[in-house]
């Protein structure tokens, strides 16, 4: 077989797409793509980046697929290994699917009844998926174990509190976190399958039906661990008393296979929980800060407030008191804080994308009288064609089409030509706040993008010496880098 999803694809099918679209990947360096077939239907095509990694993944999907578990059927690999062929489950996530309760904080029945069914499902993964698995293939470690714990917890502990420049004492951070692997495995060894990224983005919804995706990190371990990644991911911001029905809703699933004291079952969790809460930060700091990975960034606010609310309820401040401390003054630092003022005199540019449309040249709050607007509506308006009208200027499609028109380039040279030299006036004169604005039609693809790129920028130029405030107006998002 061929070494790319293209040729992979002819000799699968003896026949050449119809047509083909890259499909966006929050957080992976995978590259996916849907290949629509000549007289309807369609499959999935992935280039992967690493082999061992791929392999995990192809070996453990055909072990859950066996055992009659809801994973895409694999239809194809390559020589190489490094790119394959998948069943289409289409494009509803159930991330996605939960955005309007979201926002409302409202869960309709039927949105309920869909995560009633993850958590009723998770269970049947765990139990009959570690059944006959054979875990010699799971990448990078076949068992969630003492090494791999302080794997996670050092990445915390490396790409964010060390970037962030909070003080802390080595030695007894390290007490802490030993005393978190004993508790995290006190039921070791284990013999179900932790699926790791266990989350909404990871779950298609198909037939009204959930489908699971993206376990190449599975491994031997806790099922607590899932249930924490799940219940408290960061951006599905589940309200309390929804968190609690779902945790009686496994619970109840997994008397199938286990009995659990509900309340013993609860103290647990909570310790994965806070484990859980570091893992996701340290890969945010990484993937976000270090990486530039926009839809990791814009986690990093979501994330601190499930740590605040661990704080507030208490969780490790006895067990671990050193580590307590140290996410108190992490939680506590300004860039993090709810008003959004860092309080220490540097100048806070605030670069915003937003719709002419809808509402206008937004208004600048801090009384300073604005900055800089810039109209991006001369440019080639993704938004005129249907492939991109549901996604944003930060999906993969809509930046490969602005960045081939070749305008936006030279637009965004400009931008930084007049925004540089005064930012850099405004920080020798103490100014605290600065506007820079870009619009278009709905607020959705070129301000978007080019709001983003204009924040990197910034950052890349200016680092430490400014705050920047990144917010998508339409979508409702703010994030400080």
């Amino acid at each position: 077989m061929k070494n790319d999803p293209i040729e992979l694809l002819r000799e699968f099918a003896g026949c050449e797409p119809e047509s083909q679209v890259r499909l966006t990947a929050a957080g992976s360096n995978r590259v996916y793509y849907r290949y629509i077939l000549p007289g309807g239907g369609s499959v999935v095509g992935v280039e992967g980046t690493n082999k061992d990694e791929n392999a995990a993944f192809l070996s453990i999907g055909r072990h859950l697929r066996s055992a009659g578990l809801p994973v895409p059927e694999i239809l194809a690999v390559s020589e190489s290994g490094m790119c394959y062929l998948l069943e289409d489950l289409g494009d509803d996530s159930l991330f996605g699917l939960m955005e309007s309760a979201r926002e409302s904080g409202v869960y309709a029945p039927g949105q309920k009844a869909l995560l009633e069914k993850v958590m009723t499902l998770l269970p049947d993964l765990q139990f009959k998926g570690g059944n006959g698995l054979d875990y010699s293939v799971c990448f990078p470690c076949e068992s969630f174990d003492s090494r791999s714990i302080m794997w996670d917890l050092n990445y915390f502990k490396y790409s964010f509190l060390k970037p962030f420049g909070l003080e802390f004492h080595e030695a007894r951070l390290e007490d802490d976190f030993e005393r978190l692997v004993k508790v995290l495995l006190k039921d070791a060894p284990y013999d179900t399958f932790m699926y790791r990224d266990f989350q909404a983005r990871n779950v298609m919804v198909r037939d009204g039906e959930p489908w699971f995706i993206d376990f190449q990190g599975g491994r031997r371990g806790p099922v607590e661990y899932d249930v924490a990644s799940f219940l408290w991911q960061a951006r599905a911001a589940y309200p309390a008393d929804l968190r609690e029905h779902l945790i009686d809703t496994y619970i109840s699933s997994l008397g199938r296979y286990r009995k659990a004291d509900p309340a013993e079952f609860r103290r647990g969790l909570m310790h994965f929980v806070l484990f859980r809460t570091l893992q996701v930060l340290g890969a945010y700091g990484f993937r976000g800060y270090f990486e530039r990975k926009q839809h990791f960034i814009e986690s990093i606010p979501a994330a601190i407030s499930n740590l605040r609310q661990l704080l507030d309820a208490g969780v490790g401040a006895s067990d671990y008191p050193y580590l307590n401390e140290v996410l108190r003054q992490l939680a506590g630092l300004p860039r993090f804080s709810a008003s959004g003022d860092p309080g220490d005199g540097l100048l806070t540019v605030r670069v915003m994308s937003f719709s002419y449309r809808k509402g206008g040249v937004p208004e600048d709050p801090s009384g300073n009288g604005g900055g800089f607007v810039f109209d991006c509506r001369a440019m080639h308006n993704p938004g005129k064609y249907e492939q991109y009208k549901k996604i944003t200027g930060a999906d993969a499609p809509v930046i490969e089409f602005l960045e081939s028109q070749g305008e936006v380039q030279q637009y965004l040279e400009h931008a930084y030509g007049l925004v540089d030299p005064a930012v850099s006036r405004y920080v020798e004169r103490g100014f605290r706040n600065l506007l820079v604005a870009f619009g278009c039609t709905g607020g959705q693809h070129r301000s978007l993008y080019c709001a983003n790129h204009m924040a990197e920028h910034l950052k890349a130029r200016f680092g430490d010496r400014i705050h920047i405030v990144l917010e998508h107006r339409e979508q409702k998002k703010r994030i400080e880098l």
